[in-house]
Protein backbone atom coordinates (compact mmCIF):
# COMPACT_ATOMS: atom_id res chain seq x y z
CA UNK A 1 0.00 0.00 0.00
CA UNK A 2 1.01 3.43 -0.62
CA UNK A 3 1.66 5.82 2.24
CA UNK A 4 -0.40 9.27 2.42
CA UNK A 5 1.19 12.26 3.18
CA UNK A 6 3.98 10.08 4.75
CA UNK A 7 2.07 7.97 7.53
CA UNK A 8 2.77 4.87 8.03
CA UNK A 9 0.52 2.32 5.96
CA UNK A 10 -1.26 0.33 8.94
CA UNK A 11 -1.63 3.59 11.43
CA UNK A 12 -5.56 3.98 11.55
CA UNK A 13 -5.89 6.80 13.61
CA UNK A 14 -3.10 8.73 12.20
CA UNK A 15 -4.93 8.13 8.67
CA UNK A 16 -8.27 9.37 10.38
CA UNK A 17 -6.24 12.77 11.58
CA UNK A 18 -5.66 13.40 7.71
CA UNK A 19 -9.48 13.09 6.42
CA UNK A 20 -11.19 16.39 5.08
CA UNK A 21 -14.23 18.12 7.46
CA UNK A 22 -17.24 16.07 5.73
CA UNK A 23 -16.17 12.62 6.39
CA UNK A 24 -18.86 11.50 8.72
CA UNK A 25 -19.75 8.74 9.13
CA UNK A 26 -16.49 7.52 9.17
CA UNK A 27 -16.21 3.82 9.32
CA UNK A 28 -14.30 2.43 12.84
CA UNK A 29 -11.57 0.12 12.08
CA UNK A 30 -13.03 -3.14 12.16
CA UNK A 31 -16.02 -2.05 10.19
CA UNK A 32 -13.48 -0.90 7.23
CA UNK A 33 -11.94 -4.22 7.41
CA UNK A 34 -15.47 -5.57 6.76
CA UNK A 35 -16.02 -3.13 4.13
CA UNK A 36 -12.90 -3.72 2.23
CA UNK A 37 -13.10 -7.74 2.11
CA UNK A 38 -17.03 -7.07 0.83
CA UNK A 39 -15.11 -4.86 -1.28
CA UNK A 40 -12.84 -7.23 -2.54
CA UNK A 41 -15.30 -9.75 -3.18
CA UNK A 42 -17.43 -7.45 -5.29
CA UNK A 43 -14.58 -6.92 -7.02
CA UNK A 44 -13.84 -10.03 -8.27
CA UNK A 45 -17.19 -10.73 -8.90
CA UNK A 46 -16.99 -8.13 -11.79
CA UNK A 47 -20.34 -5.95 -10.48
CA UNK A 48 -18.07 -3.09 -8.34
CA UNK A 49 -18.90 0.40 -9.90
CA UNK A 50 -15.65 2.72 -8.69
CA UNK A 51 -14.87 6.38 -9.29
CA UNK A 52 -17.23 9.95 -8.77
CA UNK A 53 -18.33 9.70 -12.22
CA UNK A 54 -19.36 6.11 -12.68
CA UNK A 55 -20.90 5.90 -8.71
CA UNK A 56 -23.15 9.18 -9.43
CA UNK A 57 -24.20 7.81 -12.50
CA UNK A 58 -25.06 4.58 -10.95
CA UNK A 59 -26.90 6.01 -8.15
CA UNK A 60 -28.93 8.64 -10.45
CA UNK A 61 -29.89 5.46 -12.29
CA UNK A 62 -31.74 3.94 -9.44
CA UNK A 63 -29.06 0.70 -8.86
CA UNK A 64 -29.07 -0.43 -5.25
CA UNK A 65 -26.00 -1.00 -2.97
CA UNK A 66 -24.24 1.01 -0.57
CA UNK A 67 -21.19 3.85 -0.96
CA UNK A 68 -17.75 3.85 0.13
CA UNK A 69 -15.98 6.95 0.19
CA UNK A 70 -12.44 7.84 0.67
CA UNK A 71 -12.03 10.31 3.77
CA UNK A 72 -9.03 11.80 1.95
CA UNK A 73 -10.39 13.18 -1.20
CA UNK A 74 -8.72 16.88 -1.93
CA UNK A 75 -10.22 19.01 -3.58
CA UNK A 76 -13.01 18.22 -1.26
CA UNK A 77 -15.42 19.59 -4.22
CA UNK A 78 -14.87 16.66 -6.40
CA UNK A 79 -16.83 14.22 -3.72
CA UNK A 80 -18.95 17.01 -1.75
CA UNK A 81 -22.39 15.75 -3.95
CA UNK A 82 -22.44 12.62 -3.25
CA UNK A 83 -23.62 11.83 -0.01
CA UNK A 84 -26.20 14.44 -0.45
CA UNK A 85 -27.01 12.37 -3.72
CA UNK A 86 -27.12 8.85 -1.33
CA UNK A 87 -29.45 10.12 0.92
CA UNK A 88 -32.02 11.77 -1.77
CA UNK A 89 -31.72 8.13 -2.92
CA UNK A 90 -31.89 6.39 0.50
CA UNK A 91 -28.35 4.74 -0.48
CA UNK A 92 -26.14 4.22 2.95
CA UNK A 93 -22.89 5.58 2.59
CA UNK A 94 -19.88 5.54 5.14
CA UNK A 95 -16.52 7.12 4.41
CA UNK A 96 -13.16 4.92 5.32
CA UNK A 97 -9.76 7.40 6.00
CA UNK A 98 -7.76 6.79 2.85
CA UNK A 99 -7.87 6.52 -0.83
CA UNK A 100 -4.78 4.25 -0.82
CA UNK A 101 -6.64 1.78 1.10
CA UNK A 102 -9.88 1.64 -0.91
CA UNK A 103 -7.71 1.26 -4.25
CA UNK A 104 -6.07 -1.67 -2.76
CA UNK A 105 -9.17 -3.39 -1.73
CA UNK A 106 -10.54 -3.70 -4.99
CA UNK A 107 -7.28 -4.69 -6.34
CA UNK A 108 -6.27 -1.88 -8.02
CA UNK A 109 -2.57 0.24 -8.17
CA UNK A 110 -4.48 3.61 -8.78
CA UNK A 111 -6.28 5.06 -5.65
CA UNK A 112 -9.82 4.95 -5.69
CA UNK A 113 -12.09 7.99 -4.14
CA UNK A 114 -15.45 6.28 -4.00
CA UNK A 115 -16.93 2.97 -5.04
CA UNK A 116 -20.51 1.38 -4.83
CA UNK A 117 -21.33 -2.43 -4.10
CA UNK A 118 -24.69 -3.54 -5.29
CA UNK A 119 -26.08 -6.59 -4.24
CA UNK A 120 -25.09 -10.10 -5.08
CA UNK A 121 -25.28 -13.47 -4.23
CA UNK A 122 -21.72 -14.31 -4.20
CA UNK A 123 -21.14 -12.36 -0.87
CA UNK A 124 -24.47 -11.52 0.78
CA UNK A 125 -23.97 -12.42 4.08
CA UNK A 126 -20.89 -9.94 4.57
CA UNK A 127 -23.05 -7.72 2.03
CA UNK A 128 -25.60 -7.65 4.83
CA UNK A 129 -23.38 -7.49 7.47
CA UNK A 130 -21.62 -4.17 6.39
CA UNK A 131 -25.64 -2.53 5.52
CA UNK A 132 -26.70 -2.98 9.12
CA UNK A 133 -23.16 -1.64 10.38
CA UNK A 134 -23.08 0.90 8.22
CA UNK A 135 -26.84 2.20 9.67
CA UNK A 136 -25.88 1.82 13.12
CA UNK A 137 -23.20 4.41 12.37
CA UNK A 138 -24.19 7.69 14.23
CA UNK A 139 -25.82 10.29 11.33
CA UNK A 140 -24.74 13.84 11.43
CA UNK A 141 -28.45 14.98 10.56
Amino acid sequence: MVASAGVEPDDYDAKCSLTIPIAKPLAPRKLGKKLFKVAKSCSKAKCLRRGVKDVAKAVRKGEKGFVIIAGDVSPIDVISHLPILCEEFKIPYCYVPARSDLGAAIGSNTPCSTILIPKNEEYKDKYKECIKAIKELPSIY
